[in-house]
């Protein structure tokens, strides 16, 4: 039996995607709108008040911040090594690359506690300004996101090693590596918008 006639039964009619794939696409259609309104709103105040905005480089360590960048677009890769793993059937990378995504992201999360710690041992805080809530919020909402798809990762690490993924069914690995990229690809946007410019 082939593979495209093995998931016949799961794809979605008129979509051609099986459901798992196509609620995950519809649900990150409606991040991608939250997200949009968050940083819509930041430039806005951003360029309605420049004159009293501080200069990010003053308050924020950018080269913290842009190793845990680099971090998080390496799990990125590590979770594209994952998914081609499971394409391929291979367990032992499969494995190998979940839990390197894991870590990664892991890494990640726990950079921006201590990053949080140390502003808000410096006194710069949500109640700080404009600047200081729209910081939080926008980088707290992101770590939100990176802590959910941390736990979810995890759980499908837990999964990958109880061999529940096959050449056949890897639709696991395949949704929430959506969702992974997508939380990248928003985090290299906060980045370059609140960190940088």
């Amino acid at each position: 039996m082939s593979h495209a006639a093995a998931d016949a039964h799961l794809l979605e009619p008129g979509a051609g995607v099986y459901h798992k794939k196509l609620g995950m696409w519809v649900f990150l259609a409606s991040e991608v709108m939250f997200f949009t309104a968050l940083i819509g709103s930041y430039i806005i105040l951003r360029f309605g008040a420049a004159e009293s905005w501080p200069v990010p480089s003053t308050v924020l360590n950018i080269p913290v911040t842009a190793l845990n960048t680099f971090i998080l677009i390496c799990s990125s890769v590590s979770m594209v090594k994952a998914y081609a793993a499971a394409v391929e059937g291979d367990q032992k990378r499969l494995r190998l690359w979940l839990l390197v995504t894991v870590i990664g992201g892991a890494t990640f999360v726990g950079v921006q506690v201590f990053e949080y710690t140390h502003l808000i041992h410096e006194h710069f805080l949500p109640s700080s300004g404009l600047f200081g809530s729209t910081f939080y919020t926008m980088t707290g909402f992101h770590g939100f996101h990176v802590s959910m798809g941390v736990i979810c990762m995890t759980w499908v690490t837990i999964q990958a090693f109880r061999g529940r993924y096959t050449r056949e069914n890897y639709h696991g690995v395949e949704v929430i590596g959506l969702y992974w990229h997508f939380v990248d690809l928003v985090w290299i946007i906060l980045f370059t918008i609140v960190y940088l410019i």
